[in-house]
């Protein structure tokens, strides 16, 4: 009879991408830039449209606090895998992976709940325009981010807490190099029913959920701007509307895509986490920078005004 290991596990192995030093170094500098312009590029976000009156309106209320979220999801994830890269140990204690791990839903389920209020704010000013002001007033962006942060980490709690309950033993390797929910799950040598329903649930309904209201929103929006009689009315609202649409499909395209396919530690797995954990964080900044004017024309007011009062 096969004798199992049923060591408790304290600490976990993050294997992450490879343990070749030269590439380990190129991945280090690699993701140490990203990192740092994730962070230049949310927190110049954050800082325009706190400082510039003309963007406090309702879709840079949201902005901002995306750009916040940002930032948060990149420094869950970045910092550990840096050091990572660096250290002959690549370690992480069991609590340290369950927080990470915790962060990480948050900062995922947040993310795309905010996305789909922001899809219904485009969908509010483009089918709605003339009650558009009154319908998101303050009170209700206010409650609209509240709920989306309330069910972001009402998912971190419960999914944490079932898979806290679990027995681990025997292998403490994680073939990724972070603490997510799949890959974790395949060391549990306990009954992971709950786990797995509670994951399943958290996708179906943060995932479908979100996806339908965005599909909602967009298909009006689409309809509306084929009925308006003007190109240049036209090309307005689909030039408005395209940046989130363009972070949506980046966030969801790779997200969704991760946690359909079963965990099995390959590069197609880290790829995907990688592409909405710390390549989406980065690009959102940017996205929305470049293709909107009213952002654009914000950042050439502050760069004035600071190199007037440097002169």
């Amino acid at each position: 009879m096969e004798v199992r290991n049923e060591t408790t596990i304290t600490e976990f192995i993050l294997l992450g991408f490879s343990n070749n030093p030269r590439i380990q170094v190129l991945l280090f500098v690699l993701f140490l830039v990203i990192y740092l312009l994730t962070l230049l590029g949310n927190l110049l976000m954050m800082m325009v449209i706190t400082v510039d009156s003309h963007l406090h309106t309702p879709m840079y209320f949201f902005l901002r606090h995306l750009s916040f979220l940002d930032t948060i999801y990149s420094s869950v994830i970045v910092p550990k895998l840096l050091e990572n890269l660096l250290s002959q140990w690549k370690t992480i204690s069991f609590v340290g992976c369950f927080t990470q791990m915790s962060l990480v839903i948050f900062s995922g389920s947040t993310e795309a709940c905010l996305l789909s209020v922001m899809a219904y704010d485009r969908y509010q000013a483009v089918c709605h325009p003339l009650v558009y002001v009154a319908a998101m007033n303050r009170k209700v962006c206010t409650g609209l981010i509240g709920a989306s942060w309330a069910i972001g980490i009402s998912a971190a709690v419960v999914n944490a807490l079932f898979l806290a309950q679990q027995h681990f033993c025997g292998h403490n390797l994680i073939h990724h190099f972070a603490c997510e929910i799949p890959p974790v799950l395949m060391m549990v040598c306990s009954d992971a029913y709950t786990s797995i329903i509670s994951l399943l649930i958290t996708m179906v309904f943060l995932g479908l959920g979100t996806f339908a209201l965005l599909l909602g929103s967009y298909s009006c929006i689409i309809v509306t701007a084929l009925r308006v009689n003007s190109a240049t009315g036209r090309r307005k609202i689909f030039y408005t509307c395209s940046p989130h649409f363009l972070v949506i499909t980046i966030f969801y395209g790779s997200g969704v895509s991760r946690y359909m396919i079963a965990a099995s530690g390959s590069v197609l797995d880290q790829v995907l986490s990688v592409q909405y954990s710390v390549v989406t964080p980065m690009l959102n900044p940017f996205i929305y920078s470049l293709k909107n004017k009213e952002v654009k024309a914000a950042l050439q007011r502050m760069l004035v005004k600071k190199s007037r009062l440097t002169f």
